[in-house]
């Protein structure tokens, strides 16, 4: 059995995350963390300034965190002292916070760091890289929408769609919303939406005279999040020390 610890496990995310190892046959929940100490599907949950003693006292294969960057910083440090494997789906990190986490990383345990843990978000990552690659001459426009409780935007998953442009098309600059008169140039078009309770949606327009192209991918549950974050969670554990990404667990092309 692989033993589990969930952060965040309060949240929407750690909740869904919570169930489904609980559920799962070869998994083993054996605690959470959070801002305030509870419980859920049956073992504690500890406040972040107990999670050290929660590690040392449980000694979990893996630490799959969803919360915020900051927060998740202070867990990844905790996780690499105790030799603790990670799976981090938390965004918006300042280059520094990521600069952080790599340092406590390397050397001492292996990491999936995504800001997607979608199976089909992956697969449409390298849809989109493929595209890039084939028209490159195309007006480029991207579309995220989130829930209203989302905090960073644009979403980490359009911040790797803007990764994967700017490698395949070359430096566009980023115009993030537009207003008043303005004759669109060499750029490629951002933007976000916040409503209700969209789980996530993500689009990129390939835009050319009397043609445009999609590509689009929409999650209908956090659970396509959780599936890969488990499915994450088996495949890190044993491995090497290091960073590795979504691409590395289901073996898609870089």
């Amino acid at each position: 059995m692989i033993k589990v610890v969930v952060c965040g496990a309060s949240g929407r995310m750690g909740q869904t995350i919570g169930r489904m190892v609980k559920e799962s046959s070869d998994l083993e929940l054996v605690g959470g963390i959070n801002l305030k100490p509870s419980k859920f599907f049956n073992v504690d949950i500890v406040e972040s300034k107990n999670s050290e003693s929660l590690l040392v006292s449980t000694k979990p294969d893996v630490l799959i965190d969803f919360t915020i960057a900051h927060a998740a910083v202070e867990n990844v440090k905790v996780a690499a002292r105790n030799k603790v494997a990670l799976v981090v789906g938390t965004t918006g990190f300042t280059n520094e916070q990521r600069a952080e986490m790599e340092k406590a990383i390397k050397g001492n345990v292996p990491a999936v760091i995504s800001s997607n843990f979608s199976v089909g978000v992956n697969i449409f990552w390298q849809l989109v890289r493929d595209a890039g690659k084939l028209l490159k001459e195309y007006d480029i426009e991207v579309i995220e929408a989130h829930h209203r409780n989302k905090k960073d935007a644009p979403s980490g998953t359009a911040k790797t769609i803007l990764q994967i442009l700017e490698e395949e098309v070359g430096p566009r600059k980023k115009i993030y919303g537009r207003e008043g008169v303005m004759e669109r140039q060499n750029e490629i078009g951002v933007h976000v939406i916040r409503g209700g309770d969209i789980v996530g949606d993500h689009t990129v327009m390939f835009s050319k005279n009397f043609e445009t192209i999609e590509l689009s991918h929409r999650a209908y549950d956090r659970s396509v999040f959780a599936t890969g974050a488990l499915h994450a969670a088996r495949w890190v554990v044993g491995k090497k020390p290091g960073i590795y990404g979504m691409s590395d667990v289901l073996s898609l092309k870089k």
